[in-house]
């Protein structure tokens, strides 16, 4: 994934590069390429510190999760860490940075774009679909290949279930076998294949008209989209119309109204 510059790189990671152009995207890539980005413990912590900054920095409007190796976006869990010796409590604990993090991308109040530029595997496969978006280079593969090496995904079933016909999910899961981006598109996991050659303007395209909306209105229907998603259809009625009724007292969905009639652009307040 090729990096705009950054107007600022206000903290620096050990296995991620943190940069915010001046367009209010984020880029959070990951970049352990001698291991093929595989979620160790420090990677966890570097990408739930990074997307804590983007939560946290008025500045950044959307997030972008790359890879800077050059055909793996993850290879997934990191399997030394399964078979070390240590107490199984720390193994216990540590494995819950992965509903952290997923829990953390969906309640973010900002869009993330996942660029999945090569293989995305095992919990990398969980980590893309808790983005919001994903768009895939035609070189990219996707799969949950654990069962073969005796694991079984659990951590990322949920996510994968939330996103993908289940009988197609326990394929994933029960046969361990990957797939092309082409197959992932047209069972739900990608958002857009584009060719390698495009795929930098084809995030950087989706990533600057995500950063482009009003912030406000991005957060309050991101949040409503993470609340929503498991509640019973009259909750998600009553509870969606609430946040609408919100959204009516902003002065963004004014100035989104009037800038449509006097067909111009909108001057986003926040407010």
């Amino acid at each position: 994934m090729r990096h705009v510059c950054s107007v600022r790189t206000p903290m620096s990671f050990t296995t991620v590069r943190y940069d915010v152009d001046a367009s209010g995207v984020a880029t959070v890539a990951m970049d352990q390429p001698d291991s093929r980005n595989a979620l160790s413990d420090a990677l966890l912590d570097d990408l739930l510190s990074a997307f804590e900054l983007a939560r946290d920095d008025a500045a950044v409007r959307c997030v972008v999760l790359a890879s800077t190796h050059p055909t793996t976006f993850s290879a997934g869990g990191n399997l030394g860490g399964f078979a070390a010796e240590v107490p199984l409590v720390h193994k216990h604990l540590n494995t819950a940075k992965f509903p952290r993090l997923f829990a953390l991308i969906g309640q973010l109040g900002k869009p993330v774009v996942c660029a999945a530029n090569g293989h995305c595997l095992a919990g990398a496969l969980g980590l893309a679909l808790a983005c919001d978006l994903i768009i895939a280079s035609d070189k990219a593969t996707f799969g949950t290949p654990e069962i073969n090496v005796g694991i079984f995904p659990f951590m990322i079933m949920a996510l994968i279930y939330r996103n993908v016909p289940r009988k197609k999910t326990t394929e994933l899961l029960l046969l361990g076998d990957r797939i092309d981006a082409v197959e992932a598109e047209r069972i739900g996991i990608v958002n857009k294949v584009v060719p390698a050659a495009d795929f930098d303007a084809a995030v950087h395209d989706w990533a600057t008209r995500l950063a482009a909306k009003s912030p406000l209105l991005m957060q309050l229907g991101k949040d409503a989209l993470w609340r929503q998603q498991d509640m019973p259809i009259e909750d998600a009625w009553d509870y969606l119309r609430s946040q609408l009724t919100i959204a009516f007292s902003t002065e963004d969905i004014q100035e989104g109204v009037a800038a449509f009639f006097e067909k111009r652009d909108p001057v986003w307040t926040g407010q």
